[in-house]
């Protein structure tokens, strides 16, 4: 398993977060985005710098992706391609997309754009609290669990 970061848009606090996982559990982590993100010195944790452009970073995101692996992203197209493939993909609010839940996430967005086509003023996500953290780190803290305890059977 690797962990693969939309890292264009995460956070500060949920990269500080796979940082530990990465420096606790040594799976690699591999942060792509177009412009540079500092990472610490373990070799378990990559960065992956792609070109500027529209979806570029999710696109290789998707292409280098194996069955199995996770996607730390907020981009549901992209989670929906992720799971496709067979991959998890987790929100940094601590949302598992699943194939049971990410048509509905898809129609939403689908609908908030409409929405803001038209001039209507939808205002954005809330900022990410103490709770939105907790529910991120213990959904990872869960599936690297389930993940190294099923490499060691």
């Amino acid at each position: 398993m690797k962990i693969w970061v939309d890292a264009d848009a995460c956070p500060t606090v949920i990269r500080d977060i796979l940082f530990r996982a990465a420096k606790r559990t040594g799976i690699e982590i591999i942060f792509v985005a177009n412009q540079p993100v500092r990472i610490p010195p373990l070799p378990c944790i990559k960065f992956l710098q792609v070109s500027l452009g529209f979806d570029v970073a999710d696109k290789e995101i998707v292409k280098r992706l194996s069955p199995g692996d996770l996607v730390i992203t907020a981009d549901i197209p992209l989670a929906a391609d992720v799971i496709e493939k067979g991959g998890y993909a987790l929100n940094p609010r601590g949302e598992l997309y699943s194939t049971d839940n990410i048509s509905a996430r898809l129609t939403m967005r689908d609908f908030m754009d409409s929405l803001r086509a038209s001039g209507i003023d939808t205002g954005g996500p809330a900022p990410l609290n103490q709770n939105d953290r907790k529910l991120f780190a213990n959904q990872l803290d869960k599936l690297l669990t389930h993940y190294i305890k099923n490499q060691n059977c």
